[in-house]
């Protein structure tokens, strides 16, 4: 933020920015790959990532806190005593 004056670039800014500097983003990474590999950072563990997007719900409905929770519990126990 201080080396750019807290100028903020806008997604055409930094997509062109990827577009034109394609090749040399892929060589700065492969290069940090192979000194990876040269420092032994890398281990022989299985990461995946997968790549699914799912839409946030957060309203009062379908959030739950924990006292929230605990009085659902209490509800749903004495409703299934009463029976």
């Amino acid at each position: 933020m201080w080396l750019t004056g807290r100028l903020i670039p806008d997604f055409k800014t930094i997509a062109n920015f990827c577009k034109d500097n394609g090749k040399a983003i892929r060589r700065v990474c492969r290069q940090f790959i192979v000194l990876c590999r040269q420092l032994n950072l890398f281990t022989q563990a299985l990461v995946a990532i997968d790549g699914s997007k799912f839409k946030a719900v957060n309203n009062r409905d379908k959030n739950f806190t924990a006292a929230k929770m605990k009085r659902r519990l209490e509800q749903v126990n004495g409703v299934s005593s009463a029976i």
